[in-house]
């Protein structure tokens, strides 16, 4: 149940696009909030509330340099999500490998 909890937390994370950008920002290294409200039409406290969505969903953690409070990512649930979406993967893969050798022996067939 815990392992389900953490995927709908991390779903929930990343159902905004805002917050996906964050990520992809923090894929270059660690940055403050103020760095990375640069690129949006938002403020430092805005900013900073989607960086705790993405904390409680375990996406990010905060650490502190001198004066500055750093978020650096966390691949973690990103790697249980594919996890999760792998047995997804291998079923659709089958099912399409299935179907392209139904369709190859319908194209062998003499008319």
């Amino acid at each position: 149940m815990a392992y389900q909890t953490s995927l709908d937390d991390t779903f929930a994370a990343l159902a905004d696009p805002t917050r996906r950008a964050i990520l992809a920002r923090l894929l270059d290294g660690e940055a403050s909030v103020a760095e990375l409200a640069q690129p949006f039409a938002l403020t430092v406290r805005a900013v900073s509330k989607h960086v705790g969505v993405l904390e409680q969903a375990g996406l990010v953690t905060r650490s502190r340099a001198a004066q500055k409070h750093l978020s650096r990512i966390e691949l973690k649930p990103l790697r249980d999500i594919d996890r999760w979406l792998d047995d997804y993967r291998k079923l659709w893969e089958g099912r399409f490998d299935r179907m392209e050798d139904l369709l190859r022996r319908g194209a062998d067939r003499p008319e």
